[in-house]
């Protein structure tokens, strides 16, 4: 039987661990693996004089007097490596003085969890020797800590917590002390934490960040996540005192992590969809593209239907509201889910009333997030039909419905449902299910499209070069397109302009090398990929090499040319990337032009290419010009001569852009056209009169 004095002396023994600096200031600082300084806060600027911007990004040991620099370098290595460390140096203050400090150390997970970072929390060693002479009640460097920090005897008994832990769990020193972390925290998982303690107190190897999951009386309302390292306590013989445990609320970084695993995850199915949706110019075999990309990665059914006229090669109803027939393109899973096996097969028809309120998307050209399937979303569309509940009683719990437009016209609707336990569809599947769609119903146009007489095939092109969208804010857009003059022949020409955020927009143009339906079905691939890659807002080298990649996966791989510009209004600036296609110009608010001078890269889907952004300044009021080499070049004429014509044309002042436009059709365009011309025209930040 153990000696209970022994047992009490262990008891002492683990308070007397946790006895640092009582009223102390306490200096927080953060540095990664190799010692540079991530953080610098609480007493720290009190502590050693300098600011938090004099030190971020230092190493660690300048600090410390250069005698004592190895020491100190051991010192944090041994933290980095998983360890907790206690240790004094002197350290030098910003303003010469020699500071004796005393060290705590821990490890912390690194952002984006790989490795460990080194949590010091240090105080002046003097005042914490006077403390401990005067028999402070508890060290300042435990209670100030903004880290939780608690010490638990051999029977996992918490024995002293600070405050920082108090406020984590949303009950005082006093409710936890003598007592286990399932006897406190039933709402966390704290019989896997008593768990993982067992295994340090026996073989004593710490655990360092373990997930403590789950709600405490400081947030019953919220699931929170803790970062929990466990390390022994021995007495001079390495026999086990108890436990002395770091907690760090690390809840948004769990949470963005997760979301930037999210964006990962949504921008491979997205580059994935370029390859995999509208591989022919099928519609039917389209929307089962769609369905089955989407399955189970966005949803766990996915059905696709398009309007019934569409179906018919005509022209689709630009008004609804009398309702709309739709036959289905395509479901996924086909057969064995009970839930997919009541809906409308594949070929089937449906009907949607305008008044229903699942109709919007196709109706209202919205999309319909109904992110829980409820007895009320059911109650509103039983009058209309009772899949909605039906659906319910076998499990689906979310629904999102998006249109499929092209051209300005509604071509169908795609619908996804979740069920089980996956989580509620949100903001962001939604915006993933639109980009899905959007690529889909230009491949369904294009299908369409495709069986038309011979003018259908300029009808096609035109469809996937924009409407001119509305530019940003400080940014003036023109643009003109003039088909190749066989318009049996279709041409890989294609441009588009985006919104990134006020003052600052993306343009790009392209041309995909070759004609017909093929080049076209690219360029729609190409057109839809970029809108897509433009709204993470990658610099022009990176988006080009994601383009590449994306070129190279096709099962006919085209060349294409492309030239990609963001440019900000703000800071009067524009970055360039260039794949082979024919520079841009400038033209300067007093009538100069000129052609830029950017690296010329490869055409897109060579691959192993390093493409180049480039930063070019411009003065507000500034002319951007890209076209495509329909427009310079000719046979029998030399390029260099072309260019140096075009240039000329390009000077002298333009106040209006569809003019400059015209005039470079008109008046230097080849006639008759041997390929298709392109031509986008953008002021940037005009000044105001």
């Amino acid at each position: 039987m153990p000696d209970p004095r022994q047992a009490g002396e262990r008891t002492a023994a683990v308070g007397q661990a946790a006895a640092w600096w009582n009223p102390l200031p306490v200096a927080l600082i953060v540095s990664d693996a190799t010692g540079r300084i991530r953080q610098w806060a609480k007493a720290a600027p009190e502590l050693l004089g300098y600011a938090t911007d004099e030190v971020i990004g230092r190493d660690l040991t300048d600090l410390v007097l250069p005698d004592h620099r190895r020491e100190a370098r051991a010192v944090h290595d041994a933290v980095a490596a998983g360890r907790t460390v206690t240790g004094q140096f002197p350290m030098r203050h910003k303003n010469g003085a020699t500071i004796g400090t005393e060290v705590w150390g821990c490890p912390v997970p690194a952002p984006g969890g790989e490795g460990w970072d080194v949590l010091l929390l240090a105080a002046d060693a003097g005042e914490a020797r006077r403390a401990r002479e005067a028999d402070g009640p508890l060290d300042a460097m435990f209670a100030r800590s903004p880290v939780g920090l608690a010490i638990f005897d051999t029977e996992l008994r918490f024995q002293q917590v600070n405050r920082a832990l108090e406020a984590m769990n949303g009950l005082p020193a006093a409710a936890h002390l003598g007592r286990r972390p399932s006897e406190v925290l039933p709402g966390v998982n704290s019989e896997q934490m008593e768990a993982a303690m067992r295994r340090v107190l026996v073989t004593g190897a710490p655990v360092v960040n373990f997930r403590r999951i789950g709600r405490t009386p400081a947030s019953p309302d919220h699931e929170r996540v803790w970062s929990c390292s466990y390390f022994r306590l021995e007495d001079a013989a390495g026999e086990p005192l108890g436990i002395n445990a770091t907690i760090i609320d690390v809840t948004t970084q769990e949470k963005s992590e997760r979301e930037a695993t999210a964006g990962r995850e949504r921008l491979a199915l997205l580059n994935e969809a370029t390859l995999r949706i509208g591989t022919t110019l099928d519609a039917a075999r389209t929307g089962q593209e769609l369905a089955d990309i989407a399955v189970p990665r966005l949803a766990d059914i996915a059905t696709v239907d398009a309007l019934a006229d569409l179906t018919e090669a005509t022209e689709p109803m630009t008004s609804l509201w009398g309702g709309a027939a739709l036959r289905r393109l395509g479901k996924a899973p086909a057969r064995g889910h009970a839930a997919a096996d009541i809906l409308t097969p594949v070929g089937g028809t449906l009907h949607f009333p305008a008044s229903a309120p699942y109709a919007q998307a196709v109706i209202d050209r919205r999309p319909f997030l109904l992110r829980r399937i409820d007895a009320r979303a059911v109650a509103q569309a039983a009058r209309y039909s009772s899949i909605p509940g039906r659906l319910r009683s076998l499990g689906v719990t979310s629904m999102m419905m998006v249109p499929l437009a092209a051209r300005g016209l509604v071509l169908g609707v795609a619908t996804f449902l979740r069920d089980g336990d996956r989580p509620a569809f949100d903001a962001a599947d939604l915006a993933v299910a639109g980009d899905l769609a959007a690529h889909a119903a230009v491949c369904i146009d294009n299908a369409r499209l495709y069986h038309r007489e011979h003018d259908v095939a300029l009808t096609l092109k035109r469809s996937m070069l924009p409407s001119l969208p509305k530019p940003p804010a400080g940014i003036e857009i023109a643009h003109c397109y003039r088909p190749a003059s066989d318009v049996h022949e279709v041409g890989g020409d294609w441009f588009d302009v985006a919104t990134l955020a006020p003052g600052k927009g993306a343009l790009v143009i392209g041309d995909v090398m070759g004609h017909g339906i093929q080049a076209a079905a690219i360029m729609g691939q190409m057109r839809t990929t970029v809108r897509a890659f433009t709204h993470l807002d990658l610099p022009p080298d990176q988006l080009l090499h994601h383009l590449d990649d994306a070129l190279q996966e096709l099962d006919s791989p085209l060349l294409a040319t492309c030239l990609y510009g963001i440019c900000d209004c703000t800071a009067a600036r524009c970055r360039l990337g260039r794949a082979g296609h024919p520079p841009p110009a400038v033209v300067t608010p007093d009538g100069s032009a000129r052609l830029l001078d950017l690296p010329a890269g490869a055409p897109l889907g060579i691959g192993g290419i390093r493409f180049t952004t480039t930063e070019v300044a411009l003065d507000p009021g500034s002319i951007v010009v890209f076209y495509t080499d329909g427009l310079i070049e000719t046979r029998g004429t030399d390029l260099d001569e072309r260019l140096d014509d075009f240039v000329r044309l390009l000077d002298g002042p333009h106040n209006d852009l569809d003019e400059l436009c015209n005039t470079l059709m008109d008046r230097f365009a080849p006639s008759p056209a041997e390929d298709d011309i392109t031509i986008l025209a953008a002021r940037i930040g005009r000044p105001t009169a």
